[in-house]
């Protein structure tokens, strides 16, 4: 159901060392990081991505589901705008992430980043 999540956090040092030490025993391991974010989960494959965010606290959660083709992310799209989701970036490739990387994203009612994912 889930394809990956991401928090926000205020000290990735901190978050990477809690989660690797906490996930470990789950099989998980650090797969990736930078000077602003971090991805978690079984080797080669992240899926608890950590995202640096200085400044002032804000709430919020980015939350992807997989999707099974590229008309399940419009009708996604379609339907959490009908539903009171705002626009956060319409249905399309983002070859930024990957070559096949097809996805939409919502704002929910709560602030949260939601995402579907056809990759």
């Amino acid at each position: 159901m889930y394809d990956h999540i991401g928090l926000r956090v205020s000290s990735l040092d901190a978050s990477v060392r809690f989660y690797s030490a906490a996930l470990a025993p789950l099989g998980h391991v650090l797969c990736s990081k930078d000077e602003t974010s971090a991805g978690l989960g079984p080797k080669g494959a992240p899926a608890l991505w950590l995202y640096l965010k200085k400044g002032e606290r804000q709430a919020g959660a980015h939350i992807a589901f997989r999707a099974p083709d590229h008309t399940a992310v419009s009708k996604f799209y379609t339907e959490g705008l009908k539903a009171g989701g705002s626009d956060n970036g319409g249905p399309g490739p983002r070859l930024d992430y990957s070559p096949t990387y097809y996805a939409a994203f919502l704002i929910d009612p709560d602030g949260n980043n939601v995402e579907a994912v056809c990759a």
